[in-house]
């Protein structure tokens, strides 16, 4: 019988392997987190994405024209700002503009936060809940990977702007046609918030989650469906009764 350690070990995959099969065969990429739980180049993608999109939403539409939509997309806010002497408005308009092309530029920062948030909340799930033994990097490293399909935005944020589409009007927050609440625009907020939470790619990564998070826990695709749907739909909840309060 051949001796088990005298076998060659089998080579893990390369970050750029790891990226094309999250795409084309992401059980491997997600079997390949339990070996190493490197994300570098996922992050390195989100920053080149992010810093496209935000040179063609500079250069197309303007950060002064996104803060001024921003600002003006309620009644109340609308009338507020008309209230004020014109002196004023174009100051307060050109800090929110500023703010806007520095936040917007640096976006890539909160991201990381962010997704740092979403990996506590769902390794203390399936520890706690489901009774798993993930540990808080494979659970970062499967939500870098799973959030691939949603630079498929960035890209077609910038495909467009330079094409010419969709300046007049520009929404920075749901900026292609990829989500119900895009063609919503004549709806109320509240419809028009939850229909941005029915995306092409958002939907994507959603199922990659589940698939990855299954795959690490070494739970059924039921049950870590349970848990990250249960949390997007939470988040639908929320974000629309903002809206609605707010909007």
């Amino acid at each position: 019988m051949t001796d088990a350690a005298s076998l060659p070990e089998t080579p893990g995959l390369t970050q750029t392997e790891r990226v094309v099969d999250t795409f084309l065969a992401p059980s491997k990429t997600f079997n390949d987190i339990l070996r190493n739980t490197s994300w570098w180049l996922p992050f390195i993608l989100l920053v080149v994405a992010t810093i496209g999109s935000c040179f063609a939403i500079d250069k197309k539409v303007g950060f002064d024209s996104i803060a001024e939509h921003q600002m003006t997309k309620t009644p109340a806010a609308a009338e507020q700002l008309q209230q004020l002497p014109p002196d004023q408005r174009a100051a307060r308009l050109h800090g929110a503009a500023k703010f806007t092309r520095i936040f917007t530029y640096g976006a890539a920062i909160p991201f990381l936060i962010i997704i740092a948030i979403e990996a506590l909340v769902l390794w203390g799930c399936f520890n706690f809940g489901l009774g798993a033994r993930t540990t808080f990097g494979q659970v970062f490293a499967v939500i870098m990977y799973a959030g691939l399909p949603r630079l498929f935005i960035s890209l077609l944020t910038i495909i467009l702007l330079f094409a010419g589409v969709g300046t007049d009007g520009f929404d920075i927050n749901n900026p292609v046609g990829t989500n119900i609440g895009y063609f919503l625009q004549d709806s109320s907020a509240a419809v028009k918030a939850a229909g941005a939470f029915f995306d092409v790619f958002g939907l994507w990564s959603l199922a990659l989650l589940v698939i990855g998070m299954a795959i690490i826990s070494r739970k059924s695709i039921g049950q870590a469906a349970a848990i990250i749907v249960g949390w997007w739909v939470i988040f639908l909840l929320i974000f629309t009764g903002v809206a609605a309060a707010f909007g």
